[in-house]
């Protein structure tokens, strides 16, 4: 584990800018709606957006816990399907990569 601490923190700090950002997207579309019927369908297809985002927040913020149990259980850089070691250069662009990159284009990620 000591090897992959500053990755760990990293995660970690990747962890909490996701939870601010999933926050402030919810507050967001929390705000009520404008009078004026062109604005509210305006600001329902911005909501719509911020919904994705969050969505895509949610799913990131899951895989970047993922990661550090990884890195926990001693599992940290090994590929989930095929067992073997991920490449650094891929865990330095995507620090919670499970699958090494032969996997990850033969699975469609």
């Amino acid at each position: 584990m000591k090897e992959y601490e500053e990755t760990r923190n990293s995660l970690i700090e990747m962890l909490e800018e996701l939870d601010d950002r999933l926050a402030r997207i919810s507050q967001d579309i929390q705000e009520p709606l404008d009078q004026n019927v062109e604005e509210q369908a305006t600001q329902a297809e911005n909501n719509e957006v911020l919904d994705d985002l969050g969505n895509a927040a949610r799913t990131e913020m899951e895989m970047v816990k993922q990661a550090i149990a990884r890195i926990d259980i001693g599992q940290y850089g090994l590929c989930q399907v095929c067992g073997k070691p991920i490449s650094k250069e891929r865990l330095k662009v995507v620090p919670y990569s499970s699958l090494c990159i032969k996997c990850a284009s033969q699975a469609g990620c």
